[in-house]
């Protein structure tokens, strides 16, 4: 017998880029999700975190999500959805409507329920999957994201975030492997960062919200596992080496760092029991995100690079939200407050939404070795000082007299 599963998450549902909504690039996914899902004839669909941005999604954002379970169940009336979780979500809003979404054959799971004794409520966390005949073939393990003690607890006097999870992982896999009849597989679900997984270079929230703890490691997962659905970081990738231990990543590029990535969803077949098939499945963009120049030139040559974009069409003006994300990289060799002016004017009328402009600063010789400012410092250094010190840091040379003047000027009107 065969079980099909594709594997997604991170869609950060209701998220702004720069400010500009992304409704239309949300709903061009969605809508080719569900194209795929009906023409992989797929069993289960699973959602390994974040699908939203925030915990409190907005009304429009939550139809969409709702929207999408009814087009898809429409389509495929035997699919299967399991979703769980991720740091973005409120858990108990997730799971709020689940008596509705039961109708749909969806399941989420976002809390950690216990029994009476205190103890972690497996049973909540297991989801048993069937095929397009209701067979059942196998047991999905949906762990949600893990805050400080939803795990087991330990008799150890120290214990950390990174055991806790572990001792999740070990003992619900223990327990699904006891319930589990011949020939069903065992699959997980996780939002978490595991060993080894590569960050972009602004991954900011994938750093921020796990508080420096450390980071999990492939081992965590049973090598008895058909396969492990991981969300949380937003490069598709393999961890440990392992083809059956993957990050779908997100369908949606969420910074300019993810320019290059390959943004997918994975299909996964099971045959009879094994592991067959692991196959990423691209996702189309709506929309392209443009680094303009690729690396930092002068002021001059970036106006000149901006001034050769071609001018919106008259068909164009209708659909803005389908105009390229750019961002400006300037190199700077001192301050020029005109810059951005410039560049929005040279952008007037093309068919392109500026996102940010990005400066750089050319190195100079013995800035390695610059000491940088202790605590102490701070506290004895004169606020004009602190100034120059900035400035010199980071353009060369000496702060120019208007500055200095109009900062002593500042700094006067605040004493009175």
């Amino acid at each position: 017998m065969s079980l099909k599963i594709i594997h997604t998450a991170d869609w950060h549902l209701g998220q702004t880029f720069f400010g500009y909504d992304r409704e239309e690039e949300h709903d061009a996914f969605l809508n080719w999700l569900v194209d795929t899902l009906a023409q992989h004839q797929t069993d289960v669909l699973l959602i390994a975190g974040d699908v939203f941005d925030v915990a409190n999604p907005s009304a429009a954002a939550q139809r969409r999500f709702f929207h999408f379970l009814k087009e898809a169940n429409r389509r495929n009336p035997h699919l299967q959805i399991v979703v769980v979780a991720g740091n973005h979500d409120s858990a108990a809003r997730l799971e709020s409507p689940v008596p509705l979404l039961e109708e749909l054959n969806t399941s989420i799971v976002g809390i950690i329920r216990r029994t009476e004794t205190g103890e972690i409520d497996f049973d909540s966390l297991l989801i048993p999957l069937y095929n397009k005949e209701k067979k059942r073939e196998a047991w999905c393990l949906a762990v949600p994201y893990l805050r400080q003690g939803d795990y087991p607890a330990s008799e150890e006097t120290h214990d950390t975030y990174i055991a806790g999870i572990n001792r999740m992982y070990r003992q619900l896999y223990d327990y699904a492997d006891g319930k589990r009849q011949p020939g069903e597989v065992l699959v997980a679900m996780g939002h978490l960062h595991a060993t080894g997984a590569e960050l972009s270079e602004d991954d900011r929230s994938e750093r921020i919200i796990m508080g420096g703890l450390e980071s999990v490691s492939s081992d965590t997962f049973d090598e008895g596992l058909a396969y492990t659905a991981l969300g949380h970081i937003h490069k598709a990738q393999r961890i440990g080496g392992r083809e059956n231990l993957r990050y779908s990543g997100s369908p949606l590029p969420m910074s300019f760092s993810e320019t290059n990535y390959r943004h997918q969803v994975v299909a996964v077949t099971i045959d009879n029991g094994c592991l067959s098939t692991v196959e990423p499945v691209p996702v189309p963009l709506l929309v392209d995100l443009h680094r303009i120049p690729e690396h930092p030139v002068s002021p001059e040559e970036v106006i000149a690079r901006l001034a050769e974009l071609p001018v919106a069409e008259e068909e164009d003006s209708d659909n803005p939200s389908r105009w390229p994300y750019v961002e400006v990289r300037v190199l700077l060799t001192e301050p020029d407050p005109g810059f951005r002016h410039r560049v929005e004017d040279t952008l007037a009328g093309k068919a392109v939404r500026l996102t940010s402009i990005v400066p750089s600063y050319p190195k100079r010789e013995g800035e390695d070795t610059v000491r940088p400012l202790s605590y102490g410092d701070l506290q004895r250094i004169a606020p004009l000082d602190m100034l120059r010190h900035a400035f010199t840091s980071k353009y060369g040379g000496e702060l120019p007299e208007d500055i200095e003047s109009l900062f002593n000027d500042v700094m006067r009107e605040v004493s009175l």
